[in-house]
């Protein structure tokens, strides 16, 4: 498990970050959920949303937490430039999974962290995935699976929708919520021993 004396805060309520963190062997020693509005802006491109989020995350938590390592992460789901929302209802849901349905698409997730000194860096990872043709009788047997419920682009790859995706090309993880090659380089590049020789 890595150690570092300096604590490592995650910028995120998701159980599905903590759990993917702990499979590269990291447990944030705080989870404290930023409050940051996730609205796009106008004419704003999926890549440059994720990294603005992660990065506002970041320096929304850090904030708080001076002098620790503050890990933040935000997944967008894009079609062509258009940004999917996080389904809160079931026709925002249903919506998604007609626009996604036979289609590929991209899964854009911006990483920020704060260093202990401040420094904040950022990376960004892409991962394209394509939905089998969905039937509509596919997609209200998804729906009433509630694993939509507050998901970029109304879907949980983790989850039953494993089995209506065709292709998947990039970082599984990252699909997920956070693509763990790129979170280790951050942290092992800003000194938080992700790879410290285990005792």
């Amino acid at each position: 498990m890595a150690f570092s004396p300096t604590p490592l805060i995650l910028a995120s309520a998701s159980p599905r970050r903590r759990d993917l963190l702990a499979q590269i062997g990291v447990t944030p020693d705080k989870v404290v959920p930023a409050e940051v509005d996730e609205s796009p802006w106008a004419n704003e491109r999926p890549h440059a949303h994720a990294e603005r989020l992660a990065r506002k995350k970041a320096e929304w938590v850090a904030k708080s937490e001076p002098g620790a390592f503050v890990l933040a992460g935000d997944t967008v789901v894009a079609c062509g430039r258009r940004i999917l929302p996080k389904a809160e209802t079931e026709a925002e849901a249903r919506a998604c999974l007609a626009l996604l349905s036979g289609r590929r698409h991209r899964v854009i997730t911006g990483v920020a962290l704060v260093a202990p000194n401040g420094a904040i860096r950022t990376q960004l990872a892409e991962s394209t995935v394509q939905f089998k043709r969905l039937s509509q009788a596919e997609i209200a047997a998804y729906l009433g699976s509630n694993e939509w419920r507050g998901k970029a682009g109304g879907y949980a790859i983790q989850g039953l929708a494993a089995g209506m995706i065709s292709y998947l090309r990039g970082s599984h993880s990252n699909v997920i919520g956070l693509p763990l090659y790129e979170v280790a380089q951050l942290l092992e590049g800003a000194g938080f021993p992700v790879f410290a020789a285990r005792k």
